[in-house]
């Protein structure tokens, strides 16, 4: 069954985390996406995701502000220059994320779970997917009552429908296919600290925003297929989605913002020219 829908008015974003300085594979990803959205003639928003208060900090935007300015990126709505669908901070969008919460815990489609990580890890008959980091969850907690909890501290996970398969078109990679409970498990919507997670924020961001097409990393393949569930589940219609290529270090790692080298700050330091960097794409 495929879940994907599209508008036809184009709005496009670039969504960087502030937890380290940009790196080269962020800038050619967001170039993508700005590209795409000057030849739609449509707008580019810039979201800054900033709810991982332990990793965020202000420094990190600055420097992400002034290094897409310096590469030569421009937004027409952002936290810095505003819009129509502000706050751009997803700081401040706290009170849209626990309304997205409380209308899937009303729709049935989320449940608490109590596992904690060393639980997961030792669960040896949970496999974990290929594109990411969240293992298939095993399933502990779908029967759990909410009066089996006490006072011990939990997330809310997505519960998602077994044997189902997730299919769309990626407007780079083609058809996409996935399996619910194969291939994805029930997977975490608000984390166990009080924190939204990324599929949850993401969509209810998106969708708030208008976002017409996501274009991201071949990485978050698998992040689409659930978040194309929770759409489905609050009633909204799917952007478009357009997976790019990641960039690689010499050893054939995709880059990470510990790649200082490669980060923009280090190559703006080193006089290096945003053209030239661009040159090869």
């Amino acid at each position: 069954m495929s879940l994907l829908k599209s508008n036809p008015l184009y709005r496009g974003r670039i969504a960087p985390s502030p937890t380290g300085y940009l790196h080269i594979g962020h800038a050619r990803t967001f170039w993508t996406a700005q590209e795409r959205a000057r030849r739609a003639n449509g707008v580019l928003v810039l979201r800054n995701e900033d709810l991982d208060r332990s990793r965020c900090k202000p420094e990190f935007v600055a420097a992400m502000l002034e290094d897409l300015r310096w590469f030569g990126f421009e937004w027409q709505e952002g936290p810095d220059v505003g819009g129509p669908f502000a706050p751009y901070n997803q700081s401040e969008r706290y009170s849209s994320y626990r309304d997205t919460l409380a209308k899937l815990e009303r729709g049935g489609f989320v449940y608490r779970c109590v596992c904690s990580r060393k639980d997961l890890q030792a669960a040896a008959h949970a496999p974990h997917a290929e594109d990411d980091e969240e293992p298939v969850y095993p399933r502990t907690c779908r029967e759990l009552k909410a009066g089996q909890i006490g006072n011990r501290k939990f997330c809310w996970r997505f519960r998602v429908p077994d044997g189902e398969t997730i299919s769309f078109t990626d407007r780079n990679f083609g058809p996409q296919q996935f399996v619910a409970g194969k291939d994805l498990g029930d997977f975490v919507v608000w984390r166990s600290d009080d924190v939204p997670a990324y599929q949850l924020a993401c969509v209810a961001d998106d969708a708030a925003m208008k976002i017409t097409e996501v274009v991201r990393g071949a990485d978050l393949l698998m992040s689409t297929a659930r978040q194309l569930l929770l759409y489905r589940a609050l009633g909204l219609a799917a952007p478009a989605f357009c997976h790019c290529k990641l960039v690689m270090d010499d050893a054939g790692v995709r880059l990470a913002k510990r790649n200082d080298t490669l980060s923009l700050r280090q190559l703006r330091a080193r006089g290096e020219a945003p053209a030239n960097i661009r040159a090869p794409w």
